[in-house]
């Protein structure tokens, strides 16, 4: 599903998220109907084009990220905030399970204003909601320094199901958002 021109889709729009490993990120998000491209990059750091490599050492400051091609008729931006939400824990600072360090933060990187008020927004309901016990510490930022990630990353849960990280992290984090968001999911 990865494509690199993605801004050339007419009648869509972007999002990107970060909330862990992107691996498990791009997974779920690739079965979200009106979801046209997903692909795991970079963004938010001190530095163009970075590699893995040097992100994973926690001091570019950029955020293992998604970025997301959808179309708004199908699917919205309040919707996919919903999914980011419910998927990965956003109360956890600069860590996801055994990933830890800033590069997997919960990270909201908005392209607008009017995704940034959206993801304000969703951010308030979500917390005053009884979905998580602790506070959310997700950061909301406009997109900076965003790069696509090396080859190797892309469709990593396509093309590695049986990888020991794809069946004891993704698939379980796939059941769980199949079972609470069937009614979001592709027709197969």
């Amino acid at each position: 599903m990865q494509q690199d021109n993605m801004s050339d889709q007419p009648n869509t729009e972007q999002a990107t998220f970060g909330a862990g490993c992107f691996w498990c990120v791009e997974a779920i998000f690739e079965e979200v109907k009106g979801v046209k491209s997903v692909l795991a990059g970079y963004a938010g750091g001190e530095i163009e084009d970075p590699t893995y490599r040097q992100v994973s050492s926690g001091t570019t400051k950029h955020a293992e990220v998604t970025r997301i091609v959808f179309d708004p008729s199908v699917v919205t931006y309040e919707q996919l905030l919903e999914v980011f939400w419910h998927t990965h824990n956003p109360t956890t600072k600069n860590r996801q399970g055994a990933d830890v360090g800033p590069q997997y933060r919960s990270v909201i990187f908005y392209h607008n204003e009017e995704q940034k008020q959206i993801a304000h927004k969703s951010m308030e309901k979500t917390d005053a909601s009884d979905l998580w016990s602790d506070p959310i510490v997700t950061e909301i930022e406009p997109i900076k320094n965003y790069s696509k990630a090396e080859n190797y990353h892309q469709n990593y849960y396509e093309n590695n199901p049986n990888a020991g990280y794809c069946t004891v992290v993704i698939a379980p984090k796939l059941k769980k958002f199949r079972k609470e968001f069937s009614h979001l999911l592709k027709d197969k």
